[in-house]
């Protein structure tokens, strides 16, 4: 198949974080989330990781290519979750992929998250993946209509994807009889999103020319008002499904988005030439690209030329050239084989003794890490236990200098110490008894006592008593002193009352002695 591909960073995002391929045996899309320098990452990982399909030689076999498409998805999961453990910054990036293979007749498509596969196949259009969102959940339950989903809050979620996530990284994989004149779409959310599928059966059948209708399609999404970085990636079969075996030209496979930034890794798996993807040929510039066109004092509504294409070559190339660097495949071991052609492919046998000898040394890391994050941790609880144990001493020997007037168990008492407690442990301890109950006390002072009454000095705490008992006896006194005045005013009042008595009655005796005396001179 001939293929191409056109990205761009859309009119809102400062970064291209979506990544695709296209080659003759190989597209593939990759939509990748995760902040500003998490989502670049993880799609190139995961189209470094697709790449080896584009020439591994499977002797026609469709089912060993399905294998290789799926255990490929799966190896880039484990690279970006790996990655991710080891760069903190990049915890949390994850990507979609959605990929084509065409082998001996036959498309095996591997899919997984919303980014999308179309084939146009006798004048009809036919979406080929179903997306793995939580909208699209929401449409095949019958909650929502396609045209709601559109504008549904949570359009964005997704429910599987590649990533730094605790969700299904498994793809789902399809194989389909190819014909000659099948064309396939595959394209980020940024262009479907926004972009009904009848204009783009519309596009697809329209436009012949596979470049001409990639950059439509773009430039439509951007003006309907995508928001996202938009990719489309389109392939046509050819008629004879099969390039060599007509001896037909072929194509360098080409790069797009976040993964074009570095095309040499991407030359070494494949051992031949790469170049990138061709750009948008007009289109707004990001509010990022119109900053920096103002910046460097250029009119910001003016496109610039577009860059030249890269290309690529293969390490052996460039180390014939003098240019030899070490392939990064993002967390993808590389090995060279004995032929000296590099290979990152995970269903290699030595790619995959390198993967399991690195798991290895990875688990070693970790067993090494969690040992010293143990001993870390068991000298830091010691060193904080001790410190506890310092300062609880601390507390304890300053509290012993000083006293307290308080309550002991219904006692006026002096205690050593501060009235309250460390860890449960009393910081203190009564020392004299001043023989006093605290019963006998007024109440503003039984009061003071339950707080207890500080002093800094034995000696103060001991005269402070001596007043409590002082002023107590003074009151008792005085009480007593009431209690005796009561008794003696009841006692004269009594008394009083007796000699009235006393003197009623001989006045009586006087009255009738008077009497019988005036009788007795009468007679």
């Amino acid at each position: 198949m001939y293929s191409t591909v056109v990205s761009d960073v859309g009119t809102v995002r400062s970064n291209n974080q979506d990544s695709a391929f296209a080659g003759e045996h190989l597209i593939a899309i990759c939509d990748g989330m995760g902040g500003h320098a998490g989502g670049d990452t993880a799609s190139t990982i995961a189209i470094r990781s697709l790449a080896h399909i584009e020439q591994d030689n499977v002797q026609g076999d469709v089912q060993i290519i399905a294998h290789m498409m799926e255990t490929s998805v799966m190896a880039a999961h484990d690279a970006i979750v790996g990655k991710a453990k080891r760069e903190r910054r990049l915890a949390g990036m994850g990507t979609t992929v959605t990929s084509v293979a065409l082998v001996a007749g036959y498309w095996v498509l591997a899919h997984i998250g919303d980014s999308r596969a179309y084939l146009l196949h006798d004048g009809r259009l036919i979406r080929m993946t179903s997306d793995h969102s939580y909208v699209q959940h929401l449409i095949d339950t019958g909650r929502i209509s396609e045209a709601e989903a559109r504008n549904h809050p949570q359009r964005n979620v997704v429910m599987r994807v590649l990533g730094d996530f605790d969700i299904d990284s498994s793809p789902d994989i399809a194989i389909r009889k190819a014909h000659p004149a099948d064309r396939w779409l595959l394209c980020s959310d940024g262009l479907c999103g926004v972009l009904e599928d009848s204009t783009l059966q519309e596009v697809l059948s329209a436009c012949s020319d596979q470049e001409e209708c990639a950059q439509q399609l773009v430039s439509m999404a951007l003006r309907a008002g995508s928001t996202d970085n938009v990719t489309a990636v389109i392939a046509d079969a050819t008629l004879a499904l099969d390039a060599d075996a007509f001896d037909l030209p072929h194509q360098t496979p080409l790069v797009g988005g976040a993964a074009s930034a570095s095309l040499e890794p991407i030359a070494d798996i494949i051992n031949e030439p790469v170049a990138s993807a061709p750009a948008l040929r007009e289109g707004k510039k990001s509010p990022a690209a119109r900053a920096a066109a103002l910046r460097n004092g250029k009119n910001p509504n003016e496109d610039d030329n577009p860059p030249e294409q890269r290309v690529a070559q293969p390490s052996t190339v460039r180390e014939e050239n003098g240019d030899r660097t070490n392939p990064d495949t993002g967390e993808i071991p590389v090995v060279q084989k004995d032929d000296g052609r590099i290979s990152a492919d995970p269903n290699d046998p030595e790619v995959a003794k390198a993967i399991r000898n690195e798991h290895i040394e990875q688990r070693k890391t970790k067993r090494t890490r969690t040992r010293r994050n143990r001993v870390i941790a068991i000298i830091v609880t010691i060193v904080v236990l001790l410190g506890l144990a310092g300062g609880a001493f601390a507390t304890y020997r300053w509290s012993q200098t000083k006293y307290y007037i308080g309550d002991d168990n219904g006692e006026v008492a002096i205690f050593q110490g501060v009235p309250t407690s460390l860890f449960g442990f009393q910081l203190s301890h009564a020392v004299t008894d001043t023989h006093m109950k605290t019963s006998e006390l007024p109440p503003s002072w039984q009061e003071q006592l339950a707080q207890g009454i500080s002093f800094d000095t034995y000696g103060e705490a001991k005269t402070h008593t001596r007043l409590i008992k002082k002023q107590l006896k003074q009151q008792q006194d005085e009480a007593a002193q009431k209690e005796q005045d009561k008794a003696n005013g009841e006692s004269d009042n009594k008394s009083s009352g007796t000699t009235s008595d006393k003197s009623s009655g001989k006045s009586d005796k006087s009255d009738d002695a008077s009497a019988n005396k005036s009788g007795g001179d009468q007679s």
